[in-house]
């Protein structure tokens, strides 16, 4: 039996992520990291609900085998790129640090198609510095993991992404851009879950994340 960390939970694949980790019987302990309650409840699941700048109050509590970061905001949300900077590295590194230097073995993170840290392009460059800084980390396993455009449900309206996917779903079908095919935020929580079990580092692109979700 396993027990999970997770960050992101209330995110679209971070919800889809706890309901699938609820429901694998690897799991015996799930505890999900998070700023406001997910409303999600179960006997596994543990929500801590926590200040990302105070690692001090919650730092012990990062104990387990895998860590499942899904955490992410945009640049809208965000308001500048030094705080969407923030969620997106800071708060993430920082709490692949102390699970590293907690005993975690196992680390699983979403990044995102085209992540490059050498990248003119923000946000690429951003998930690159990411996954090149916590590569460093002393982890026996880490699975990074580069789905393409997200579909699925979320809390929160973003019509621009509902007309984005429609007009990518429309160019695959022409087989242009099949590297930025949509994937739903499902099959990306599998995904996650399968790459937990891999014995050996790996960068998975997104025909690997559709392979990993069967």
């Amino acid at each position: 039996m396993k027990k999970a960390i997770v960050i992101g939970a209330t995110g679209m694949v971070g919800t889809q992520l706890i309901k699938q980790l609820i429901e694998n019987e690897t799991y015996s302990e799930i505890v999900s990291l998070v700023r406001r309650a997910s409303g999600i409840t179960h006997p596994k699941l543990k929500e801590q609900i926590i200040n990302f700048d105070e690692p001090e109050n919650w730092s012990n509590v990062v104990t387990g085998d895998i860590l499942f970061s899904t955490l992410g905001t945009t640049l809208a949300q965000a308001k500048n790129k030094e705080a969407q900077f923030e969620v997106d590295f800071t708060y993430q590194f920082t709490v692949a640090k102390i699970a590293a230097k907690n005993g975690v073995t196992n680390y699983v993170l979403i990044s995102s198609v085209g992540a490059n840290s050498n990248s003119i392009v923000f946000y690429t460059s951003m998930k690159g510095k990411l996954e090149d800084a916590v590569k460093r980390l002393p982890f026996n396993v880490i699975s990074i993991i580069r789905p393409g455009q997200l579909a699925g449900d979320r809390t929160e309206k973003r019509t621009s992404e509902k007309i984005g996917l429609s007009v990518m779903h429309f160019i695959n079908k022409l087989g242009m851009m099949k590297r930025y095919k949509p994937i739903y935020a499902h099959k990306v929580a599998r995904a996650m879950i399968n790459a937990a079990e891999k014995k050996e580092s790996g960068t998975y692109t997104l025909d690997k994340v559709f392979e990993l979700a069967e």
